[in-house]
């Protein structure tokens, strides 16, 4: 009996780390409230969203479904930066990691039935000092728009990244070696791991 598997997310990027693994899957993003609760570590907030996302799928499906949520918080000295609703906003973040080290959270989730488990992969992140011309440059490209902290790493502000220590891709949205490790564990195999 082969084991679906539910990708709880519509990101471009999540789905094509997942398919560079060799799964196969479908996506089913989850409609939930991702409100910051008061007394939340940013750890704790994408570990409850990663959960929650997965569950919300799941509650859908049978015994026999695996469903994978993960949830990217860009953190700057516990501070969670959110998508940039305007060039102000960019800017303002963007300011914020100019030539400073912030981190990238990312929570993975897997749920199969009553089962759950939870995997939290941190990443520091070093920036190049930035121009205002640069970042306002970097918003006509329209990429900051829909990204955690105003910018993705995998795009052209690549280049504003000194340094990494840990997973480039958990910065991109989904650890590869954990994700793998964790699906592993719930009994789903991927094109990778069959004979």
């Amino acid at each position: 009996m082969s084991i679906t598997l539910i990708l709880a997310s519509q990101s471009p990027r999540r789905k094509e780390l997942l398919q560079q693994l060799g799964y196969d899957f479908i996506c089913l993003p989850a409609d939930i409230d991702e409100s910051v609760l008061p007394t939340e570590t940013p750890e704790q907030y994408v570990a409850r969203l990663a959960l929650e996302k997965a569950r919300a799928i799941a509650k859908q499906h049978g015994e026999d479904v695996v469903v994978l949520g993960s949830d990217t918080s860009v953190v700057f000295g516990q501070h969670i930066l959110g998508k940039p609703e305007s060039l102000t906003d960019c800017l303002a973040t963007l300011k914020m990691l100019s030539g400073n080290s912030h981190q990238v959270i990312t929570a993975i989730a897997a749920v199969k039935g009553e089962r759950s488990s939870v995997v939290v992969v941190r990443t520091e992140v070093d920036f190049k000092v930035l121009t205002e011309q640069e970042i306002k440059h970097y918003w006509q490209t329209g990429e900051p728009q829909d990204k955690a902290g105003a910018y993705g790493i995998q795009g052209v502000a690549g280049q504003f990244v000194k340094q990494i220590r840990g997973s480039y891709s958990a910065v991109v949205g989904l650890p590869l070696y954990e994700t793998a490790e964790l699906l592993s564990a719930f009994g789903v195999k991927s094109s990778m791991t069959q004979a």
